[in-house]
């Protein structure tokens, strides 16, 4: 290489960190490369003719010459429109429960509107209530209600609606009881189960939220080793709230899985475990025996576990919950149940139906995706909700 090109190299190297390719000619020292971003290049010479014209002009701008430079970027930076403000729980809870509270609602008011209330009217009240998911018995006694002491009186949509939350409350009162974690069993652990597509894993995640932010430490198992994408869901809510998450390659032994998760969380001194489980029906005699077989498995390394056993109940299925409350029950001597996608169906009145039969606690429900779209179950939101009032 000639001298002449060496001095050409280094000048580029110095002026830009730029090395020319050998194949290539030398860039004019003040041209800069065209792939050279605005903040690579060097300052453009300024003239002395060019310096004085603009120091004459400079007592009659207005502003620096800075400043015209700034107004894209301000411009650019205009205030973000605000977010959607975040609705309250009632709010969220009402518009899920819009499709079950209208069909009642509806119903109600072509039955009692310029009528008086009747033996035929009672009936057709009670046929509204049962396509509503409530049960038969849940519908006989409010329409009992109803129809007390008001007999060839014409009585209005909303005071039958009004009769209607406070039968449904009455109902549900009994059974609208907090999960309690006793601090004195470490860890205290928490069965997850139900059928395929309930709901379980994300509702694990939703708890798992809840439970960091009170301050408890936590554990995640994945007991659902028949799906590797529950394990890697399972692993993803883990990573959000910063919680340990025992896993096993798919297909591992559930019980198995669960015997070694207790074990962790006992070294660890963990709060609470949580263990999901895969999702079977309630009519497969060998996947609930295997459900039977993590519980003995749980018991060998804690006689008291699992200390809770949540069944989590898809409410678009209607009538079919009933089944698995009575079978999971019996299986996994279920202790608390939540209800889920109260959203997406018009049969949220299935857990009344349940309650009266079952008498089982309702920790929770739930009205959507997001972590805290699971909240604790308040019997009179509930009742007030799907008889469709606004407060």
């Amino acid at each position: 290489m000639s001298e002449e090109k060496k001095a050409g190299s280094t000048f580029m190297e110095r002026m830009f960190g730029v090395k020319p390719k050998a194949s290539q000619k030398p860039e004019p020292e003040f041209s800069p490369e065209p792939e050279a971003s605005p903040e690579d290049q060097p300052e453009p010479l300024v003239s002395l003719e060019d310096e004085a014209t603009a120091l004459a002009l400079e007592p009659d701008s207005p502003e620096p010459e800075s400043e015209p430079e700034a107004e894209p970027e301000s411009e650019s930076e205009e205030p973000a429109p605000p977010a959607p403000e975040k609705k309250s729980w009632w709010r969220r809870l009402r518009e899920g429960l819009a499709r079950s509270s209208s069909s009642i609602t509806q119903g109600i008011a072509d039955i009692f509107t310029k009528r008086k209330l009747s033996v035929d009217t009672l009936e057709e009240l009670e046929d509204v209530l049962v396509r509503a998911d409530l049960g038969v018995g849940a519908a006989s006694r409010i329409a009992a209600a109803v129809g007390k002491g008001r007999y060839e009186k014409k009585i209005e949509p909303d005071e039958v609606r009004a009769i209607l939350a406070d039968e449904v409350e009455r109902i549900l009162t009994p059974v609208a009881l907090p999960l309690e974690i006793d601090e004195t069993k470490k860890p205290f652990v928490i069965l997850v189960v139900g059928v395929n597509g309930s709901g379980k894993t994300t509702t694990i995640g939703k708890l798992a939220k809840k439970f960091t932010d009170e301050g408890k430490t936590l554990m995640l198992a994945a007991g659902d080793t028949f799906r590797a994408a529950a394990i890697e869901q399972l692993k993803v809510w883990g990573e959000r709230q910063n919680v340990p998450v025992i896993a096993r390659a798919p297909g591992a032994d559930a019980a198995g899985l669960a015997f070694d998760a207790i074990k962790a969380a006992q070294e660890q001194n963990t709060d609470i475990l949580l263990m999901d489980t895969a999702g079977r029906l309630q009519n497969r005699t060998e996947l609930m025996a295997e459900l039977e077989k993590i519980v003995r498995v749980m018991a060998k390394v804690d006689p008291e576990a699992p200390h809770a056993v949540l069944l989590v109940l898809d409410a678009t299925v209607g009538q079919n919950a009933l089944s698995q409350v009575d079978i999971f029950g019996k299986v996994a001597g279920v202790t608390g149940l939540v209800m889920t996608k109260l959203d997406g169906t018009a049969r949220g009145g299935i857990l009344v139906a349940i309650s009266e039969r079952f008498g089982l606690p309702v920790h929770f429900i739930g009205v959507g995706e997001q972590a805290d779209d699971l909240e604790p179950f308040a019997a009179r939101d509930f009742a007030r909700a799907i008889a469709g009032f606004d407060d």
